[in-house]
């Protein structure tokens, strides 16, 4: 990982443009919002996105004085919730928390997509990220390390499947970037949905999957075993897993999350936004309930969010042409 990347991931700090708007735009920044906004949520309730939403951005609008509300819209891999916004009026009232999917990977997942997520939104500021570990059932995968796994894997290519929770997800993603890097073939098993694909990989139905930190340490009993993580060092929660990069330099994989509104938003608007975002997360209260989830909390300047996405897109880009993997 070279150091901007590094440097974008870690440090996600830049400087305030706060400074350099004019009286106009300091009167119209100070009197945002004067109603309710609403924060579209492409996935349905209750999952790690909606409450991230719900948490951070109902401290914000406690903040701002007005209420944020969160809206879910789910479906089509987040593109239906991600469309609406696209095609909103850039006012400030109308907001997208998206992820890696809307922002990196349906480009070139989806034949046709309605909005291009480079050039129909503003970015705000990435949010958070989540970290994959890699799950085997030892009992019907019995390999404690991504060497053996690999070693095993190209005795019989295809022969070891792995689970996912749907086509096109990032922990689809994630092991299609191993099976290319090591030059092993793996079978996928798509299911609809985190909960079924777990169950099998401890019923023994599957071998192998990458999953969330959040789901993965509670599965951590019996047969299954976690022997990698995604990120590019050793995870905090998993002390003693080793990434993938230790065998394979490079590899890293990530569920990210930011929030974006729709193109041409205001400045001032995006800078009060992202100030404010900071100010929120900065807060003890509130982080200890998004790494209690799991999240791994994020900030970033406008700019810095669209150099990650363009910088994602390109990089899955290449493993989706050469899966070819296709979504309608």
């Amino acid at each position: 990982m070279n150091q901007t990347r590094r440097s974008l991931l870690v440090t996600m700090a830049a400087a305030s443009a706060a400074s350099a708007l004019s009286p106009w735009q300091a009167l119209a920044q100070s009197d945002y919002p004067t109603r309710p906004v609403r924060v579209t949520v492409p996935y349905a309730a209750g999952g790690g996105t909606d409450f991230f939403a719900r948490l951070v951005f109902g401290a914000m609008g406690e903040q701002l004085g007005q209420q944020f509300v969160v809206e879910n819209k789910p479906g089509a891999g987040t593109n239906i919730g991600a469309e609406a916004v696209a095609r909103a009026e850039p006012d400030g009232y109308t907001l997208l928390l998206g992820d890696s999917a809307t922002f990196a990977t349906n480009r070139s997942l989806y034949r046709k997509l309605s909005f291009d997520p480079y050039k129909d939104f503003s970015p705000i500021s990435l949010t958070g990220r989540f970290a994959l570990v890699l799950l085997v059932n030892t009992n019907k995968l019995p390999v404690n390390s991504v060497q053996e796994l690999v070693a095993e894997a190209k005795k019989t290519p295809g022969r070891i499947n792995y689970a996912t929770p749907g086509l096109g997800s990032p922990f689809h993603l994630a092991t299609e970037l191993l099976s290319q890097g090591a030059g092993i073939k793996l079978t996928h098993v798509p299911y609809r949905g985190a909960a079924p694909a777990v169950q099998d990989l401890v019923a023994g139905q599957v071998d192998m999957m990458f999953i969330d930190f959040a789901t993965a340490r509670s599965q951590l009993s019996g047969p299954v075993k976690a022997i990698a993580v995604a990120s590019p060092k050793e995870f905090s929660g998993l002390p003693g897993v080793p990434p993938v990069a230790a065998d394979f330099p490079g590899f890293e994989a990530w569920a990210w999350q930011g929030f974006v509104g729709p193109a041409r938003l205001p400045q001032e608007i995006v800078t009060k936004l992202n100030d404010t975002y900071r100010q929120v997360v900065a807060r003890q209260d509130i982080r200890d309930k998004l790494t209690g989830a799991g999240i791994d909390v994020l900030q970033s300047s406008p700019a810095e969010m669209a150099s990650y996405m363009q910088e994602e897109g390109s990089k899955w880009e290449k493993v989706i042409r050469t899966a070819n993997i296709t979504l309608e």
